[in-house]
């Protein structure tokens, strides 16, 4: 019997007329997207939020939790219950797998934070940021690390992976010493992925370059792409992203799943680059 949510989904990937379906992709994976661009419209109507993402031909979507992001366009889905919201994600014709945390909300409330996951349908549990100051010293994200060891300690009992997003400032040097690089030393690859921020490239990091050195430590992707020209982040495929390689990388890394995390119009562009991308 068909479920409403395979039939939305069956209709958005019948939409293309004939022409490519729109449902192609990488890897085989649902083309994803993170909400956090779309805050606004999420924080007003998430329903239509989601419809509208959907609309586009995402067929999976990262969100942010409730309660770490309150005050970032996300506290209007504090009253709705983890059953209510997968709900409403799946009555849109997608699906969730992956959420963004605060560091400090799973060191002090994880229990809770499990619960609601496992409810949702959730796989991942990822910490968007360690949330260190500037002047943190490689000690201090040591430290930070081996925090998220115990974290994915727990979560992995628990059925769930959790992961590390990186930002431009893992990219940065202490004592001669690369930041990323001190993380992927400290981590567990047992119970603590990655998440790789593909706009790093815009300083001179390929995505790519660390999935094929590290194959098996990266569980997803957030994808956008830098134009060298404009100097400026620009839609998937419009810029100095070697894609095809990228997703070789990913294929054989490990990579579940990958999200487009640009504005909207962006996200709409780039999802045409991705839907025709042949690998």
């Amino acid at each position: 019997m068909m479920t409403r949510r395979s039939f939305v989904g069956a209709a958005l990937c019948a939409a293309g007329a004939g022409l490519k379906p729109l449902c192609a992709a990488p890897l085989g994976l649902p083309i994803g997207c993170q909400t956090y661009p779309v805050r606004e419209m999420v924080d007003k109507d998430f329903a239509g939020a989601l419809r509208q993402i959907a609309s586009i031909g995402y067929r999976t979507i990262e969100l942010c939790s409730p309660p770490g992001y309150e005050r970032s366009g996300f506290g209007s889905l504090l009253k709705l219950t983890a059953r209510e919201m997968r709900r409403i994600i799946e009555d849109a014709g997608l699906t969730c797998e992956s959420c963004h945390y605060q560091f400090r909300e799973l060191k002090e409330h994880l229990d809770e934070r499990i619960a609601f996951a496992k409810e949702l349908g959730l796989k991942q549990m990822i910490v968007a940021s360690f949330g260190l100051p500037r002047n943190a010293t490689l000690s201090d994200w040591t430290r930070a690390a081996e925090d998220l060891n115990q974290i994915g300690e727990k979560t992995l009992k628990a059925g769930l992976v959790a992961g590390f997003h990186n930002h431009h400032t893992e990219f940065a040097r202490i004592d001669e010493v690369l930041i990323y690089d001190r993380l992927l030393e400290t981590l567990d690859p047992k119970v603590a992925k990655m998440q790789f921020q593909v706009a790093v490239v815009s300083a001179g990091y390929h995505a790519a370059d660390y999935l094929e050195k590290y194959p098996g430590r990266f569980i997803s992707l957030h994808l956008a792409d830098w134009s060298a020209e404009t100097k400026k982040q620009v839609p998937v495929g419009q810029g100095v992203v070697d894609w095809k390689r990228l997703f070789r990388a990913a294929r054989t890394g490990g990579v579940k799943n990958y999200y487009v995390e640009m504005d909207l119009e962006a996200m709409k562009a780039s999802y045409q680059f991705l839907r025709d991308l042949n690998i």
